[in-house]
């Protein structure tokens, strides 16, 4: 019987000794076992996952590593569990937690910082100095589940209490796990401003993060949103969650038709979400003089990009790393009150034992997937 020394459990949730894993071993290559159920300890708790969101980084560190970084190298063949947009109920209470009850539904955010660097003293626990510090003789508490931990791709996984968010009952469990891409976004507009009210935005790459990135800006008050692609359904999905224009950039010049769209004055802000070769540089052309760019995405390849445009304009440019500054609890806030339905990138459903077909799914975009959703039997 599952039972650690200190750890509190309850009637609500039984736990067993051992758990199902998915865990990775050379490049795309997932074997599913039996690990020992983990234990949480101070300031976490044991979390019973019920639903994994599938995001476009997952597929990079099965297939690639980065960003993961285990014993401070690549993830491969080290016992390692990916997965980190996952929401479920707690299970079990490490010492002294007193800020959850077993039975509570909670979903997650990723990063949990070290508390005692420089950036963690700042808030931004997603740029915690000691990122991937979490094993061997060097433990400073960092955890981001899924990247530097083990994540989410099993029936159990250890959180601290800083990232858990209690949801209501009459959140599915689908929608619960897209509360942390909603945080992504929500935290880029953050950091570009967050009162944007008024303001005129662009949104590149209708991608998850995009489609909300969309979203979150008209729930912001953003005046017009601006998403721009490459197809078609995507971009009428962005059109169904707030954007009020949308250009195929196959079809039209972006910039052009942005400065059609705005009297020849460009936008105030733009969150480059595709990753695309350029599409720095094109951000940039996009906005009036002291705009300022977000970049919220991946590019797997150095980009080109007129620094000096940059400057005689005074553009700003921010990066962003996932979820940060406790956007989540934000994007759940709007999530909650019905200001945007999220559940409408949300395109399939599998069973956490068919993971390699659910990620087949995500990877080739089949029948048109969105966000695919693994969910663990109760």
């Amino acid at each position: 019987m599952y039972a650690p020394p200190g750890v509190t459990t309850g009637p609500a949730v039984t736990v067993p000794e051992t758990m199902k894993a998915w865990v990775l071993g050379d490049p795309e290559q997932l074997t599913r076992i039996d690990k020992p159920t983990p234990v949480p300890s101070r300031a976490e708790v044991l979390v019973r996952i019920d639903a994994v969101a599938i995001c476009a980084t997952d597929l990079d560190v099965i297939s690639s590593g980065p960003p993961a970084i285990i014993e401070g190298g690549l993830p491969f063949n080290k016992n390692f569990t990916p997965g980190h947009e996952y929401m479920g109920t707690v299970a079990a209470l490490g010492p002294g937690v007193d800020e959850f009850a077993v039975g509570d539904r909670v979903t997650v955010e990723i990063h949990a910082g070290c508390g005692q660097c420089k950036r963690c003293r700042m808030g931004m626990y997603t740029s915690c100095l000691n990122y991937g510090k979490n094993y061997g003789d060097v433990n400073k508490g960092h955890r981001a589940n899924g990247f530097t931990t083990n994540g989410g791709f099993a029936s159990y996984a250890v959180n601290n209490i800083n990232t858990l968010i209690k949801i209501a009952d009459t959140m599915s469990d689908e929608e619960a796990t897209l509360v942390v891409t909603a945080g992504t976004s929500m935290y880029g507009l953050t950091e570009l401003g967050g009162l944007i009210a008024g303001e005129a935005v662009v949104v590149c790459g209708p991608g998850p993060i995009g489609l909300l990135g969309a979203a979150v800006a008209k729930s912001l008050g953003a005046d017009p949103v601006i998403l721009t692609g490459t197809r078609d359904n995507r971009l009428a999905v962005g059109r169904e969650l707030g954007a009020d224009y949308v250009i195929n950039v196959r079809n039209e010049d972006p910039v052009a038709a942005v400065m059609a769209l705005t009297d020849g004055k460009g936008v105030d802000y733009v969150l480059e979400c595709s990753g695309a070769p350029g599409a720095i540089d094109v951000a940039g052309r996009m906005l009036n003089r002291g705009g300022k760019i977000c970049l919220a995405a991946f590019p797997h390849d150095p980009d080109l990009v007129d620094v000096a445009y940059l400057v005689r304009n005074n553009i700003y440019v921010y990066g962003i790393r996932g979820e940060g500054k406790s956007a989540t609890h934000r994007a759940h806030a709007f999530m909650a009150a019905g200001r945007f339905d999220a559940t409408k990138i949300h395109t399939h459903t599998f069973d956490m034992e068919e993971l390699p077909e659910a990620l087949r799914y995500a990877r080739e975009r089949v029948e048109d997937a969105i966000k695919v959703v693994v969910k663990n039997k109760k």
